[in-house]
This record gives structure tokens, C-alpha cells and sequence, in this order.
């Protein structure tokens, strides 16, 4: 069994997915985080797992379901927090970010038989899913964070380092409004969709 790590900032308007604005107000882009976060937190409450572990930038709100812990992000870059949170694993691990609530309980599962390190690449060159076997922060320390590059040159640390790595299906995340209409078509059901739909036919867009 598998601790579960999600990463996310708290969805407060002016301080995530800014890249949606526009077409969207920053009040409409947090809420629309807030919907991909609280799909995330489903499709892991519904994974199995050992612990479930939110790392969050802020402070938790009534999307939070229970059953989490919730541990504040250190400071630093990217690759800093996220090899503090591996770093306070001592199991197996895997975590993805707010960005894919699209993601399902079916591809968290995560079982470690046979590999060393599950990868799951974003269409954007980035990566949505890390899993490791034995969390090692060194493996994620230095590696260029947010570029077209990032996933590449993370799945080669994994490799260079001699795992055996498992691949997950690419998937998309929500950075743009094309990125929104594209993950909420993939997953008609989720809050995030009924959300998009829902601002969508307001301003007529």
C-alpha cells in the first residue's frame, strides 16, 4: 500500500491558475481550481492507500473531505517542495498535483511489484504523477521546474539512478482555457466540468 500525495495551493482568487485570466475573472479561474481540486481529492479518497496526504500553500477549506492530513509546503522552488514531501515519506509514494481532475481512482493505484517509479507526462512536457518506491528528495532536487523540458529530464534522473520505471497515460492539465474545455469534455461528470459549464453559459461564452 501507497501513501498518496497531492500538492495544491489554497484556490484563492489572484493566486492560482492566473493563466486563466482571461477570458475568466480571477474569482471564476480560483473557483474553477477549487472544482479541479476537489475532483483530485475524490479520485484519491477512492484510491486505495495507506495514508492520504494533502502538502498544501495555504489553508485548508470545505473541499477538504476527510480522511487527509495536511502538512504545509516548505518554501523554496518546486523541486524543493516536492522533495520535501517525498521527504517525509517512509514508504512507498505517489503524487500528483491540482492540475488533472480528470485523473481517476484507477490511475493512483499504485503497485510498486516489479518497478521502481511510476511517471505519469503532461502534454505539456511536464510531469502530473510521480510515484517512487523508496522516496529519495535527491532525485527531484535540481530539476528545471515548469518548462517543456521538466518531465523528460525528471523521467531521465529516474532512469539515470537505475529505477524501473512505469509509465502512466499522458494526461492534460488545466492551464488555459483551452486546457479547461479539453479535460472538462474528458470528464463530463466532475465537478470541474459542471463548473466550467456553468460559467460558460453565464457570460455566454
Amino acid at each position: 500500500m501507497t501513501t498518496l500525495l497531492v500538492i495544491a495551493k489554497e484556490p484563492r482568487p489572484g493566486r492560482v491558475k492566473t493563466r486563466l485570466t482571461p477570458p475568466f475573472t480571477p474569482r471564476e479561474a480560483a473557483a474553477l481550481a477549487e472544482a479541479a481540486l476537489a475532483d483530485t481529492l475524490r479520485a484519491v479518497a477512492a484510491a486505495p492507500a495507506t495514508r492520504r496526504v494533502l502538502v498544501l500553500d495555504g489553508a485548508p477549506g470545505p473541499w477538504l473531505p476527510s480522511g487527509f492530513d495536511v502538512v504545509a509546503q516548505c518554501g523554496g522552488g518546486l523541486d524543493e517542495r516536492l522533495a520535501d514531501a517525498f521527504g517525509r515519506c517512509d514508504g512507498p509514494a505517489l503524487l500528483i498535483g491540482m492540475d488533472t481532475p480528470q485523473v481517476t481512482p484507477e490511475l493512483l493505484t499504485a503497485d510498486f511489484e516489479g518497478c521502481d517509479a511510476y511517471f505519469g507526462p503532461a502534454q505539456d512536457g511536464g510531469f502530473w504523477a510521480l510515484g517512487l518506491a523508496e522516496p529519495d528528495p535527491a532525485l527531484l532536487r535540481g530539476v528545471p521546474m515548469s518548462t517543456a523540458l521538466t518531465g523528460a529530464v525528471q523521467r531521465a534522473r529516474l532512469v539515470g539512478a537505475g529505477l524501473r520505471v512505469r509509465d502512466l497515460p499522458c494526461l492534460r492539465d488545466v492551464d488555459t482555457a483551452p486546457d479547461a474545455t479539453a479535460v472538462a469534455a474528458s470528464a463530463p461528470h466532475g465537478r470541474f466540468a459542471a463548473r466550467l459549464a456553468g460559467f460558460t453559459a453565464a457570460a455566454g461564452r
